[in-house]
Order: structure tokens, then sequence, then C-alpha cells
């Protein structure tokens, strides 16, 4: 327990005065106490605060070097991705280019001119006022192919008074036809008849054919066709291997043959082109050709850049039903005017890159653009293949999560399509395009990455209508991949000749392009095409398309079977 203190009055007074005077002490050992912990809060306030200061310098001072680090990143990633380019221009491979090879190609494409603008009428009619051409001597066909006789007779009867026939003599004809594999020589004879009662003579007219007054088949033309635009052989090459078989068949002929086709053939690529224009949705992409330019005086042969474009139909992803098909068109030029022009009776949806050319096409309000996320991914990909840059890493890994997606939606019908992306796809979409703005508000906007981010928030918005409409594709490759037999093509011939030999290409790569859509044997069916189409009616060109053509063959499959 504590002791109480005694009451001070009744000690001495020294006592009194010793108290005192330690009372005194202690309270001015109090008030420096107090003085020095004031003077150390403040102290130390101040030092806090010079602590925040130093450290919002120093963060300050971090930021800009880690923005300069990145400036610098970018720049370097800029220089090897233009490093990659060049490289890959310098050391990719090569198209033939020598002068004697040039030479043959330049007077191929001149020669298909010539025939596409020529019209046997035309020349038929003229033929009184023009001096009588030297009829052409050609090699006979070797000894060695494979005869085939078919005899055409006009009836088995007189149609005047239904007498029996002599025969006076034959008229022979020899065409040359093409079987997979060997080449055969059908020799047409037309008996001409007598009648044995009334004396009456008679001959069979000769069956229409493909180029009249030529010698070559159906099936040869087919063939010469698809060697030429489908397995990019031109016709020079051709004529060697054909002489390897001891066929005489020049380039100048055949490039005749092939201008001659392609205009007698022109109106089942322009059924085409309404078949595809009738879709809902269509894929469109252009790629360049070199255009052969004439009348320079100077003797050396230029060239100008041209270009073709496609316009697509493929509904197999959404369970339509539909037959695919792909219709091409030459231009000399990529002016904005050549897809306005193809695209005048065409009202629905147009998956496409961002060219510019197209606008004046979606500002009339009966096409809406679809953008392509392959274009969006390939900005990234390439950019990461390059310099490895790790956003441009993630922004593929994302856009890959989409087509996880769509791969669970191929095939399906449209409104499962909906649902589908409806609850997978839209949220992975959403993140995709706010995690994009917030990476571009953290680097310099004049980086590689930068426009790559740029390209693909531009791009979004137009791909968003994918998610609401189950006919719709994420991106465009079918387009694109009807542009490769073009691009593989143009490494062969180089150039094209002249705009008429432009537009056989287009007229040639729609119906063979077509076809292998289709699952249909392009030289099968051209063959089929050009033994009829000269008596085809035209209202009934459709029954001229690969699609009828196939159901053709497969009903004679099940009637062989049934029999």
């Amino acid at each position: 327990m504590s002791k109480t203190l005694p009451n001070l009055a009744n000690l001495p007074p020294e006592v009194q005065a010793l108290f005192a005077a330690q009372a005194a002490e202690l309270g001015r050992k109090d008030a420096e106490m107090l003085g020095l912990s004031l003077s150390h809060a403040a102290a130390q306030k101040r030092l806090k605060d010079e602590m925040a200061s130093v450290g919002a310098a120093l963060s300050v001072e971090r930021t800009a070097h880690a923005r300069a680090i990145q400036n610098r990143d970018t720049i370097i990633a800029d220089l090897r991705l233009q490093l990659h380019g060049h490289n890959k221009h310098r050391f990719g491979s090569k198209s033939e280019s020598s002068a004697q090879l040039v030479l043959e190609l330049i007077l191929e494409e001149l020669e298909i001119e010539q025939a596409a603008e020529t019209d046997d009428e035309d020349a038929s009619s003229d033929a009184d006022a023009k001096p009588p051409r030297t009829p052409r001597k050609r090699k006979p066909f070797p000894k060695g192919l494979k005869r085939v006789q078919k005899t055409i007779t006009p009836s088995d009867a007189c149609t005047d008074c239904g007498g029996s026939f002599k025969v006076l003599g034959t008229d022979v004809m020899e065409e040359l036809e093409y079987v997979p594999g060997y080449y055969i020589v059908n020799q047409l004879g037309r008996p001409r008849l007598a009648c044995t009662c009334c004396e009456a003579v008679v001959q069979a007219e000769m069956p229409s054919r493909p180029i009249p007054k030529s010698f070559v088949g159906p099936a040869l033309m087919a063939h010469i066709l698809c060697c030429k635009y489908g397995y990019h052989l031109p016709l020079y090459r051709q004529s060697q291997m054909f002489a390897n078989e001891g066929i005489d068949l020049s380039g100048s002929l055949m490039a005749g043959w092939v201008g001659k086709c392609s205009k007698l053939l022109e109106r089942v690529s322009d059924a085409i082109r309404d078949h595809v224009f009738e879709a809902q949705a269509i894929f469109m992409d252009d790629t360049t050709v070199k255009l052969l330019q004439k009348g320079n005086g100077k003797g050396k042969n230029k060239t100008k850049t041209a270009r073709l474009w496609v316009y697509a139909r493929k509904e197999n992803t959404w369970a339509s039903g539909t037959p695919p098909a792909v219709w091409y068109q030459f231009s000399t030029s990529r002016g904005a005017e050549h897809p306005s022009q193809h695209l005048a009776t065409y009202e629905g949806f147009a998956h496409a890159d961002a060219y510019a050319g197209y606008n004046d096409a979606y500002r009339t309000g009966r096409i809406k653009e679809m953008a392509c996320m392959a274009h969006v991914r390939r900005e990234f990909f390439d950019l990461y293949e390059s310099t490895k840059l790790p956003v441009a890493g993630e922004a593929v890994l994302r856009v890959k999560k989409l087509y996880g997606v769509e791969t669970q939606a191929r095939f399906l019908p449209a409104s499962e399509r909906v649902s589908l992306r409806q609850e997978y796809a839209k949220p992975i979409f959403d993140d995709l395009e706010v995690w994009l703005k917030e990476q571009l508000g953290k680097i310099s906007s004049k980086t590689p990455l930068a426009k790559a981010i740029k390209y693909a928030l531009a791009r979004l918005p137009k791909a968003r209508p994918y998610l609401d409409h189950g006919f719709l594709e994420l991106d465009n490759n079918t387009a694109e991949n009807a542009v490769r037999p073009v691009a593989v093509g143009r490494k062969n011939y180089l150039f094209m000749g002249s705009e008429a030999g432009g537009n056989s290409a287009a007229i040639a790569y729609t119906l063979i392009e077509t076809a292998k859509m289709n699952k249909v044997n392009p030289e099968a069916w051209l063959a089929w095409v050009l033994e009829r189409i000269q008596d085809h009616p035209a209202n009934r060109i459709n029954d001229l398309m690969p699609w009828a053509y196939q159901e053709m063959i497969e009903a004679q499959e099940q009637s062989a079977i049934a029999a």
C-alpha cells in the first residue's frame, strides 16, 4: 500500500523548500520532455513527407524508365518485323523469268484474247469480203492411237416413201478425244444414203460441237481447260506433252480453242453468279494478277497490276443444304467501281477484309459488312512470330477461344449456332474488346502492337453480327481459299495477256473451282457441259450446273445397283 504523503505545512521550512525545489525541477523536466517529444514528432512527420516525396519521384522515374524500355522493345520489334519481311522477300521462291518463257506466255495470252473476241458468225458473214484462207495443214494423228468408229445416220428408212437405203459413200471426219490416261480418235462417219425405191439421197447432219469446224472433242477441250486453269499448266507446256505422244497440237491452236470455249461457257458462269448472289451471306476478296501492257513502242514488255475478284457462297457449315459456288471477275484496277458494279444486284451480308473500296457498296444499305476475325488474329500472330511480344501472344490465344466455340457450332443449324455463340462466345468477345482497350492505353500509339490493336478495335464492332446470326461465319476464309488457285496459277502463267484473256481466266476459274467445291470432277463435268451446251435451251441453263450433273450421276449409279 502506498503511504499518504505528510502535510507539508507541518514540516520544517527547510524541508518545504527542498520539496518546492524538487517539484520545480520535475516541472522543468516534464516541459523539456514535452518539447523534445513535439520536436521529435515534427521531425518524424517531416521525414515521412520527405520519404513520400522521394517515393513519388522514384515512381515517376521508374515509370518513365519502364516506358523507355517498352519503347525500345517495340522499336526493336518493328525492326525485326521489317527484317523478317525483307528476308522473306529476298530468299523466298522465285518464278520462272527467262525471256523465252515470257515470249511463249505473251503469245499464248494474245491468241486467247483474239479467239475470245472473234465471232464465228461475223466471220462467216464477211467471208465474201475477205480472201479465202489457206487451209491449215496438220499432221495426221499417230497410227498407234485407238480409233473408235461411229456412224451417224439420219433414219432407218426413207422419210418420203418408206423404202430402205443403200450406201453411196461415207464422209469420215476424225476427232481427237481424251479419255483419262490416253487419247483416242473418234471417226465420225456420215454415210450418204440413197433410197432404193425413190432414189432420194440423204445424209445426217453433223452433231453440234463446242467449237464448230474444229477437230477437238468435248473431253479433250475440258482436259485442256482444266490443265491450264485447274492445274496451272500453260498451253506451251501442254503442247510439249502432246508432242511426247506424237500429237501435233500447237499452243497457238489451243489458245484459239480456249478463247472460244470460255466465250461459249460464259452463260454457265453467269448462272453461277446468280446462284451466289441469292445467298443471305457471301464471302468476297480480291487478289493481284499481272496484265501485259502493249503499245509502248520500246520493244520491251511491261505489266501493270490488275485484279481478280472473288465472290463465294458456302452454307454447309450451318446445314443449309444449298450447293456452294464461287464467281470470279477480272478488272484492270482495284477501283471501288468494280465491286460496286459486281454487287449491284446483291442484298445481304458480305464477309470481307477492311478494303475501303467496298464502302460504296455498304453505303447503299443493301449490303451489311461482316468483318473477318482471321485478319485480326493474323495481325497479332505475325507480330508475335517476329517479336515474341507477350501482349500479341495473349491476343492470339483469346481469339483462339472464339474459334474453339466455332468448332462446336460447325454443321449445326443456324438457330443452335446462335444459342451456342450467345452462351460461350459472347463473353469471350466482349472481354477481348475491353482487354484490348486497356492494353492500348499502356503503350505508345506509334508501335506495331498499337497499330494491330487499333485495327482489331476498328474491326470488332463489324464482326459482332455473327453472334446474332447463325448463317454468318467468324472469318472470311472461304473467299481466301478461293483466291489460292489464282495465286498458284500466276506463278506459272505470270500475267494476263489482255483484258479479254483475264475475262476468259475468270470464267474458267468460276467453272473449275465451283465444281471442286461441290466435289465434282471438273474435267468430267465440263466435258458433259461442252457436249450439250450448243443445243441447250438458254432458259434451262441451271440444268447444266455441277450439282445437277452430280445428281444425274448418282441417279445412274442407283439405277445400275437396282438393276
